[in-house]
């Protein structure tokens, strides 16, 4: 991860205890999550909805690649300025320590790329005993519930086949996600594909055959 543009606040342990605490700008900052006391680095939104948002996934340009194997979605990797995954174990953690919403903000490619957003109540990722299953629920927004088809399963990788399809549905859909057979949501697939949900789908937004130019996951304490 790129540490450069850091901000160190105190020892908050997410974004939301440092917008709280002081007028802060979205950025690189350093969070204290209940395991981790050297810190990890996020990228907090201070700005949409209220602000106080730790981005888990962000996708932008192409920049990095996403089709990756078990460690790599375990640990992390990426670029917190531009294109990054944060890592299953420390989202494990940030969904664990107290309860949290997602939001999901979707630019899709075309014109016009106009912006839309889902948010979820309910979200935590198990750890890695579980293989980070996934629990969502009660969905708002205006982009549609892509994720609910998703609730409940395990997260798949090119090396790690944990859907229930009778192939790999990461290795068809190039990405890694909370496969099922397969997809109705796929936002770590190829950016820019437009093959059949190849790319960055949001079925309920845009179909299987438009990627989306944008996307943020994120989360905030309750």
């Amino acid at each position: 991860m790129d540490r450069s543009s850091m901000k160190n606040i105190r020892t908050p342990k997410n974004c939301k205890e440092i917008r709280d605490n002081v007028q802060a700008i979205t950025g690189i900052y350093l969070i204290y999550p209940s395991f981790d006391s050297a810190g990890t680095t996020v990228r907090c939104d201070m700005t949409t909805n209220g602000g106080g948002w730790t981005v888990f996934q962000r996708r932008i340009d192409g920049s990095k690649d996403f089709y990756r194997g078990w460690r790599d979605y375990k640990s992390g990797f990426g670029d917190l300025t531009t294109e990054f995954w944060l890592g299953l174990d420390i989202i494990n953690v940030l969904t664990s320590q107290e309860v949290v919403e997602l939001r999901v903000d979707l630019v899709p490619t075309g014109s016009p790329a106009i912006p839309a957003y889902a948010k979820y109540a309910t979200f935590r990722v198990g750890d890695e005993n579980s293989k980070y299953v996934l629990t969502v629920g009660n969905y708002s927004g205006n982009a549609g519930d892509s994720l609910i088809y998703h609730n409940g399963m395990a997260f798949s990788t090119m090396d790690r086949d944990n859907d229930l399809y009778t192939v790999n549905c990461a290795n068809v859909y190039h990405g890694a996600w909370w496969y099922r057979t397969c997809h109705a949501s796929n936002l770590n697939g190829h950016y820019g594909n437009t093959s059949y949900g190849a790319g960055l789908s949001w079925k309920s937004l845009s179909g299987f055959n438009v990627s989306m130019m944008f996307t943020e996951m994120k989360i905030r304490g309750h």
